[in-house]
C-alpha cells in the first residue's frame, strides 16, 4: 500500500515542503530510504523502528521503501522522524484510512521510546508549510510556542507518537496551541538603562543620532570611558521591534540553534558581542551545510566588536560587503544561500594598544611607528563605512561623584522616544517628497526603515540642503579628502540630525555636526 504524508526540510534559513512517500509490499522485510538523506536522516530508519516497537504497535514485516521528494534536493537533520513513521502506520493501516493527511505537516526528531523532540529551524518549516497550503502543522511540545507565531495554520504540540496516533484516529483529540499575538514582540524593558553612564554627553547624543539613522558609530578612548556601557545599552534607545522583524530575527535563531530555551519569538533586537579570535566563517556564516554567522545573528540589531583593531583584518574586511547589502550570500557544491544580515555595528577601540595616546591624565607609553602600526590595523575601506566617530575623554572624578537630580536623569525611554519620533518624522517626509514629485516605489524596491538604508539615488531625493549647508559640506569634502561614499555618509548622517530636529531641509548646523562626527580619522590615520 502507498500512503504519502508531509514534513519539512531547511535550507539556509529558509523551510522547503518534502513529500514522505511511504510503500509497503509484501515482500521479503527490508527498509530502505531514499531521496538525497543525510546521515542523520538514514538513521532515523532504527530510531523509527524502535520508537513504533516501544509506542505499543508492531513493526510491519514487510518491504519498506521511503522516498523524500523532491528527490534532488538534500535532506538533513532528524526532523522527518514523525513524518515517517506517520506515514509508515498509516500505509500498514494503523492509522485509519479515512484520515486526511494532505492538509498536515509532521515535523519533529522520535526517541526511542516514541517522544517528540524538538528540531531546530521548526519556524521556517512552519512557513514553509503554510505557504504550501497545509492547514495544520504538528511538532514537538517544545517547538511548538515557536511555530504558533505563524499566521494561517493551526499548530499542535505533541508529546508522543502515541499521543499523534490517538488524535489522528480520533480517541484523544489534541488542543491547539495559542497563537503568539503580534503585540507580544514589543519590549522595552532592560535590565540596563542609558542612565547609567557618567558623563560622555557628546557620546551619548552620538549613540542617539546612531539609533535615529540607523548608522554604524566607532567609539575610540582610554580605558574605563565608558565605551561597551555605551555600546550595550544601544538597544535600549532603539525602536521596538515590529512583529516582522522580530519573525525574522526569530527564523535566523531557530536555524542556527541558537534561540534561548523557553523563548518562543524573539522581543528585543539581537545583541551580539564576538570575541576578536573568532574566525571569517564565524563572521558572515558558512560550513559544508551553511549555517548564519553572527552578522546575520545581528539582524534586525546591533553588532558590537570591542577592540577593533584586535580582530584579524580578514575579519574586518569580510565585513565590507554585509554591511553595504544588508544580506550575505555563500556559495556551497550544494547550492547558494542567502543570509540576511541588515544591522548596526558599533565599534570600540583604544586609540593605542597601551590605551593611553593622546589622554591628559595618563602617559602613553607606545612609540610612534606602535601608534601607527596599531591603527593600520583597521583598513580605509573599512572606516570608510562607519558613519559616525567619536571620541570618548577620561571620566573626571567630578563627573564620577556628582549627585544628579532624579527629574533631571535622562533614562533610555526618553532617548527612544526621540528616536522614534525622527523615524516616524522621517518616514512621513518621505511620502510626502515621494508625493509632491510623483515617484513610485516598484513592488521590488525595499521600504526604507532608516536613513543609513539611503542608496544614492535616494540621497539625491531626500537629502535636500540649504545653500549656506551645501556651501559648508563643499569645504568639508576638499579640506578633509572625502571620498565619494564619505560625501554620502556625512549627508545620511545630516539628515537624521535634521530629522531629530524635525526639519525637512538640512541646514548649516546639521551638516557642522555631522561633519565633526566623523573627523577623527584626520587624527588617527591621517599624516
Amino acid at each position: 500500500m502507498l500512503a504519502k504524508v508531509y514534513s519539512a526540510g531547511l535550507f539556509g534559513i529558509d523551510g522547503f515542503p518534502v513529500t514522505v512517500e511511504v510503500d509497503a509490499q509484501n515482500r521479503l522485510d527490508y527498509f530502505e530510504v531514499v531521496g538525497l538523506p543525510d546521515a542523520a536522516v538514514k538513521e532515523a530508519k532504527e530510531r523509527v523502528r524502535t520508537a513504533c516497537e516501544n509506542t505499543g504497535y508492531p513493526f510491519p514485516e514487510c518491504a519498506l521503501l521511503i522516498n523524500l521528494a523532491p528527490a534532488d534536493r538534500r535532506k538533513e537533520g532528524s526532523g522527518f522522524d514523525a513524518a515517517i513513521l506517520t506515514g509508515i502506520l498509516s500505509a500498514v493501516g494503523i492509522i485509519r484510512s479515512t484520515v486526511k493527511l494532505s492538509d498536515k505537516c509532521f515535523v519533529g526528531e522520535l526517541s526511542l521510546s516514541g517522544e517528540f523532540r524538538p528540531v531546530r529551524g521548526v519556524l521556517s518549516m512552519c512557513v514553509a508549510a503554510r505557504d504550501a497550503g497545509m492547514t495544520e502543522f504538528y511538532t514537538s511540545l517544545e517547538n511548538a510556542a515557536e511555530a504558533s507565531a505563524v499566521e494561517g495554520i493551526t499548530v499542535y504540540g505533541v508529546s508522543s507518537m502515541r499521543a499523534l496516533i490517538d488524535h489522528l484516529n480520533g480517541r484523544h483529540v489534541l488542543t491547539p496551541v495559542t497563537r503568539v499575538s503580534p503585540s507580544a514582540a514589543i519590549s522595552d524593558v532592560y535590565e540596563v538603562d542609558f542612565s547609567d553612564v557618567k558623563g560622555q554627553k557628546l557620546a551619548k547624543r552620538a549613540m542617539e543620532i546612531a539609533a535615529a539613522g540607523g548608522h554604524n558609530i566607532l567609539l575610540i578612548g582610554p580605558p574605563g570611558t565608558g565605551k561597551s556601557m555605551l555600546a550595550k545599552r544601544l538597544p535600549t534607545i532603539l525602536p521596538p521591534l515590529t512583529f516582522d522583524e522580530a519573525i525574522e530575527a526569530t527564523k535566523v535563531h531557530s536555524v542556527s540553534g541558537t534561540l534561548p530555551e523557553g523563548v518562543s519569538l524573539l522581543r528585543r533586537r539581537p545583541f551580539r558581542s564576538p570575541h576578536h579570535t573568532m574566525s571569517p566563517v564565524s563572521l558572515v556564516g558558512g560550513g559544508a551545510n551553511p549555517l548564519p554567522g553572527e552578522v546575520s545573528l545581528a539582524h534586525n540589531g546591533v553588532l558590537f566588536l570591542d577592540e577593533l583593531p584586535e580582530f584579524p583584518k580578514q575579519v574586518t574586511d569580510g565585513l565590507r560587503q554585509p554591511i553595504e547589502d544588508g544580506k550575505v550570500t555563500i556559495t556551497r557544491a550544494n547550492g547558494r544561500v542567502t543570509f540576511p544580515c541588515s544591522f548596526m555595528m558599533v565599534a570600540a577601540m583604544n586609540p593605542c594598544r597601551c590605551g593611553y595616546f593622546g589622554d591628559p591624565t595618563r602617559k602613553c607609553t607606545c612609540k610612534p611607528e606602535d601608534v601607527r602600526r596599531y591603527m593600520a590595523r583597521i583598513s580605509g575601506p573599512m572606516l570608510d563605512r562607519i558613519d559616525i566617530q567619536i571620541e570618548l575623554p577620561s571620566i573626571t572624578y567630578d563627573e564620577l561623584s556628582a549627585k544628579e537630580d532624579p527629574a533631571t536623569v535622562e533614562h533610555s525611554a526618553d532617548v527612544r522616544k526621540r528616536v522614534c519620533e525622527a523615524r516616524a518624522f522621517a518616514k512621513a517626509r518621505m511620502k510626502a517628497e515621494d508625493e509632491a514629485h510623483g515617484y513610485e516605489h516598484s513592488p521590488a524596491e525595499k521600504p526604507l526603515h532608516c536613513n543609513a538604508q539611503l542608496d544614492p539615488a535616494s540621497i539625491r531625493r531626500y537629502c535636500v540642503m540649504t545653500e549656506e549647508a551645501n556651501t559648508l559640506l563643499r569645504a568639508a569634502f576638499e579640506s578633509l579628502g572625502l571620498s565619494a561614499r564619505g560625501h554620502d555618509r556625512i549627508l545620511r548622517v545630516a539628515r537624521t540630525i535634521a530629522d531629530l530636529a524635525k526639519s525637512s531641509v538640512i541646514e548649516a548646523e546639521h551638516i557642522a555636526e555631522a561633519v565633526q562626527l566623523r573627523s577623527l580619522d584626520r587624527k588617527y590615520w591621517g599624516e
